[in-house]
């Protein structure tokens, strides 16, 4: 019996990999039972894929993993994630980063707060990021983009702040680029969809129950911890922080 439910959460863990769906419905509804009825299956998938530092998600009766914070073997390096995102540098690869927390908060304002939202437009993430980014700059101090220190927010700040707003009907037929602000959300949108966390349909994008399954737990697990950093980070920054 042992040897049969190590074969189990073998199989299962193989299936997840190849991002094969493993859900109360479709072609692995057994495997789904498996986990879900079995302790043996479930604590060993479960120390099967810890040991390959994956993160194990359930939302909707369905199963999905992703890589650790600092797993090499299936995670994206910095390089790696440029490449896939459409970016030269880091700078723009942290933009991107933030682009895909405020994406986020659309959707999560606090933990285990889900706002139900169907759907978000660019002009509705460009908006958000503009709030968020608002108070980082004092313009009086008459900063340039090199002075600025490369992993602040005060760079982001800067490099969001250089780009114009190009609108979605004009960008129509064209592929997303770095020259605006419509590009760098459209492009971090483009990895998402390629992701499996979000599906485009006509300027909208709907999040997949694989972007609700990593949210809901992000939360869980981090208490909007990445909300305090920015909002404490961007208080300093933009000279409103109390001793």
């Amino acid at each position: 019996m042992e040897e049969r439910n190590l074969e189990k959460a073998l199989e299962l863990a193989a299936t997840l990999l190849r991002g094969e769906e493993v859900s109360a419905k479709g072609a692995n509804v057994a495997l789904y039972e498996e986990y879900s009825s079995n302790s043996q299956v479930y604590d060993l998938l479960r120390l099967i894929l810890k040991k390959f530092d994956l993160e194990l998600y359930e939302y909707n009766n369905a199963l999905f993993v992703s890589a650790g914070e600092n797993n090499r073997s299936f995670g994206f390096t910095n390089e790696e994630l440029r490449r896939a995102i459409g970016v030269k540098v880091n700078k723009e690869l942290f933009l991107c980063y933030l682009i895909i927390y405020n994406i986020m908060t659309e959707f999560y304002k606090t933990s285990g707060s889900y706002t139900f939202a169907e759907f978000v437009r660019v002009e509705e993430i460009i908006k958000a990021v503009d709030n968020s980014l608002a108070n980082v700059i004092d313009r009086s101090e008459g900063l340039v983009l090199d002075e600025v220190e490369e992993n602040s927010f005060k760079v982001l700040a800067l490099l969001w702040d250089e780009l114009a707003v190009v609108s979605t009907e004009d960008l129509q037929g064209q592929r997303a680029a770095r020259n605006s602000k419509t590009g760098y959300v459209k492009l971090t949108f483009n990895f998402l969809v390629s992701q499996g966390l979000f599906i485009e349909n006509q300027g909208k994008y709907y999040p997949t129950d694989r972007f609700k399954a990593m949210a809901e737990n992000y939360y869980s697990q981090n208490r909007g911890r990445l909300y305090e950093i920015l909002t404490q980070k961007a208080d300093k920054e933009g000279g409103n922080a109390t001793d």
